[in-house]
């Protein structure tokens, strides 16, 4: 039996009120075991990062549950709960050089969790604390007297990793950590929350748009298409047999690092308008053991003759 941290129940979240009511969120159903990397994947304005942010209590929900090591997690909190939380679901953000504050020196930036949760004994302890989170993301304890505008993009996005995992998560939402950096960085950043994850058994949900970037780093990927998650899977396994239409199309956009065989692929453009869901209404349903896929009862029925 694995044991699940954070399980995400028939989720709505939406913004605006009326006329004006937007869904950004529907009907999103997944769960993170413990000690995993789940990837959320799909294009920009899908929802992934709304439901990053909702999961960390940035984003109000208007609909279903998220519990975190069993407990319901959105809605009302005492001030307890709510510090409880922040200490142990930490974010990385998409843009390291918005995330962090330009005024601060490295040294305060990594510690301001430290004081805000009086997580330290003394001076002595902090600055221990700070410096050895510091070297562990390959930066230099001289680094700490210096503000973020002096490092690079990789440089500044490890300070936002150290800021993150000083605090001792136990879950950890990556949200695009590495798209904003230049290719040559974005392994390194890879492979340190790989370090990390197996120094510490940290959980990520890892939010990303590139299939090529969670192949390497993920147990499990969700695919989420307009607010709705279309189809979860282990990687190898989204990977050889996708059967939702988007995540194929998604897949066929994939880069092929051989000349020859990217010049003969076959993109395919995924089309909305296949689905009637007029009558027939759509559901996520188990096809095979841990391959879960939304549609209504035909096209389940078709994707189960795929896998027979």
């Amino acid at each position: 039996m694995t044991d699940k941290l954070i399980e995400v129940k028939d989720l709505e979240i939406s913004f605006g009120e009326g006329g004006k009511k937007f869904v950004a969120v529907q009907n999103a159903n997944f769960f993170i075991n413990r000690g995993e990397t789940f990837s959320l994947v799909g294009e920009s304005g899908s929802g992934k990062t709304t439901i990053g942010r909702a999961i960390i209590g940035l984003n109000e929900t208007s609909g279903g549950d998220i519990f975190f090591d069993g407990k319901r997690i959105n809605g009302k909190k005492t001030s307890e709960e709510e510090k409880e939380l922040i200490r142990k679901i930490q974010m990385i953000f998409q843009d390291p050089a918005a995330s962090l504050n330009e005024r601060a020196t490295v040294d305060y930036i990594i510690s301001e969790g430290l004081y805000n949760f009086n997580l330290f004994e003394n001076e002595e302890d902090r600055q221990r604390k700070v410096r050895e989170m510091v070297e562990s993301v390959g930066l230099l304890a001289e680094h700490l007297t210096r503000y973020p505008h002096e490092f690079s993009g990789g440089q500044r996005q490890r300070i936002g990793i150290a800021r993150a995992l000083v605090m001792q998560p136990d879950f950890v939402i990556a949200d695009e950590p590495i798209s904003a950096l230049d290719v040559s960085v974005r392994a390194q950043v890879l492979n340190l929350l790989k370090k990390f994850q197996r120094e510490l058994g940290l959980t990520y949900l890892f939010i990303a748009h590139d299939l090529s970037v969670v192949r390497f780093i993920s147990d499990r990927i969700a695919v989420i298409y307009k607010g709705v998650i279309v189809e979860v899977a282990e990687t190898e396994e989204l990977f050889s047999r996708p059967l939702h239409p988007y995540t194929q199309s998604l897949l066929s956009a994939v880069p092929i690092p051989d000349p020859l065989l990217e010049r003969k692929k076959v993109l395919k453009v995924y089309d909305p308008s296949i689905h009637d869901y007029s009558e027939d209404k759509p559901k996520m349903e188990e096809i095979t053991p841990g391959h879960f896929v939304w549609g209504n009862e035909k096209e389940l029925q078709s994707y189960r003759n795929q896998v027979n």
